[in-house]
């Protein structure tokens, strides 16, 4: 009589290794499966690993959870192969994510080859020959089965997914610098940007369907909104055509950003819808905007976008509702096949009621929303966040050599020199050029800003009857303007974060 292909026990260590599969790494379920398959052989894992370090990022147990992962497999396709195992419904489950689990790590270190390439300016064009040593363990394991065996479409689908996934997880964490629990979360949300909060439904049917969901940045000036929308950017998903080997588009291009705040309205269009040959003064051909370079895998990333002329915004919201373009000069309409991303340091919801930003606009750029946090508040929240900020800032700054030091001095004269309450307007900006000057001058000297905005306040309190709550809810919003994070709000006002923000966002 046949036996099942999983025994209890194996079936138990079988589902949580499947389960590692879907789980989003950034996330603590992932620590909490390892450990629970390894026991007392689980290795605590570190969240975060420093530029230039060449350990592979935060899988310790991998070796060990890989050659179970082979042992489990190896058993049950060799009870299918004699005809000694029977099928439980769930155990096919578990068996195709134990497959995916070892072909995308058996090629993962070539995946991590392209990646570094495509980062440092390289394409991604051609044949990718290691897809072969991928689909060859596809096979090996799910041809066994006639009910499990893939077609080619699937095995290259399936290699286009594993690709992105790595490609995610690369960018992510070579982009969203530090430690603390504020960055974690950043991290884990820009991969929900990514593939959702169910990967598996993803997986089924969401992966060619993402580019319709615009995704809204918002945080403070100098925070990382670039970094994070190009994490996401060149983290969607590219087909791969396993008879030429080749992925549809070379994934190093599929990201154009553009500053609208740096651009007159009408370059703003030129450059979004492109222009027919004579549509204004200097047009001398017909070109193509970044709505049409951008193509189905591409995204375009609108940095600033309260800055925008309401104009512009209305044009933008077409776009966004019918996925039709014109070019400047044109009366035909261009089909848009991408995915747009857009930022702004502004508060929108305000912007909105003071009439600079419309309505219907916010509403369709804010289906997906990241927040980025400010430098003060990452600190403030562990004491070791300024160090790993430093640290990288001086690898890139002063190269591998000179980091450590540079990391020492910088780090020792913002203790020593600053004010532990400082503010850092200037985010992470601010803070690079810190160490720049420390490196150059051995020091470093904030500018002080005049808020105007307050003197403004009190003006328009005597002017307007003012109430003591709308007083105090329009001079908390001042100050947040002026030092971007509620805890700093909450020590002027002498209150507590919950009741500073109140007070901010006038709940």
């Amino acid at each position: 009589m046949a036996k099942r292909v999983f025994s209890n026990q194996d079936r138990g260590v079988a589902s949580r290794i499947a389960e590692i599969v879907y789980c989003n790494p950034f996330e603590g379920r992932r620590w909490e499966l390892e450990r629970e398959v390894l026991n007392e052989d689980f290795k605590e894992p570190e969240w975060y690993v420093g530029i230039g370090d060449s350990r592979e990022l935060l899988v310790p147990n991998l070796e060990k959870l890989l050659f179970i992962a082979k042992s489990l497999l190896d058993t049950a396709r060799s009870k299918i192969s004699n005809g000694a195992g029977e099928w439980l419904d769930a155990d096919k489950d578990i068996y195709q994510s134990l497959t995916h689990f070892v072909a995308f790590h058996e090629v993962m270190s070539d995946f991590d080859d392209t990646i570094e390439n495509m980062l440092c300016g390289g394409q991604i064009g051609g044949r990718i020959g290691y897809f072969a040593k991928c689909r060859d363990i596809l096979r090996y394991y799910l041809n066994t089965d006639d009910s499990l065996r893939l077609s080619k479409d699937e095995e290259g689908q399936y290699f286009a997914f594993y690709f992105q996934l790595r490609r995610a997880w690369v960018t992510i964490f070579k982009f969203i610098v530090g430690r603390s629990d504020g960055m974690r979360k950043l991290r884990a949300r820009i991969w929900q940007s990514s593939f959702t909060k169910d990967i598996k439904r993803y997986q089924r049917s969401l992966y060619d369907r993402m580019g319709d969901i615009v995704t809204l940045i918002t945080g403070p000036s100098g925070s990382g909104k670039e970094l994070v929308a190009r994490a996401v950017g060149l983290s969607r998903f590219v087909p791969f055509d396993p008879i030429k080997m080749e992925f549809a588009v070379d994934i190093s291009k599929v990201f154009l950003p553009i500053n609208l705040s740096a651009l007159s309205p009408t370059l703003i269009e030129s450059e979004l819808f492109g222009h027919k040959k004579g549509a204004f003064t200097g047009a001398l051909q017909d070109r193509r905007g970044y709505f049409e370079e951008c193509g189905r895998y591409g995204t375009v990333f609108l940095d600033e976008i309260g800055e925008t002329d309401p104009s512009i915004q209305v044009k933008l919201l077409r776009v966004l509702q019918t996925r039709q373009f014109q070019r400047l000069g044109d009366t035909s309409s261009h089909p848009f096949v991408g995915k747009v991303m857009a930022a702004t340091n502004r508060e929108l919801p305000r912007e909105i009621e003071e009439g600079r930003f419309r309505e219907d606009f916010y509403f369709r750029l804010c289906a997906d929303r990241i927040n980025t946090p400010s430098l003060a508040e990452l600190i403030s929240g562990s004491s070791d966040e300024l160090e790993c900020f430093v640290s990288y800032i001086a690898y890139r700054v002063a190269g591998k050599t000179e980091c450590a030091d540079l990391t020492e001095e910088s780090c020792s004269w913002i203790r020593k020199k600053m004010d532990p309450s400082y503010a850092w307007p200037g985010n992470f900006r601010e803070l690079e050029q810190c160490v720049r000057n420390i490196l150059v001058s051995g020091e470093y000297n904030p500018e002080t800003f005049n808020c105007p905005e307050k003197a403004q306040c009190i003006e328009n309190a005597t002017r307007s009857k003012m109430t003591a709550s709308e007083l105090l809810q329009s001079y908390a919003q001042v100050l947040y303007k002026e030092q971007r994070s509620y805890e700093e709000v909450a020590k002027i006002l002498q209150v507590d974060r919950r009741t500073a923000k109140r007070y901010v966002v006038g709940d």
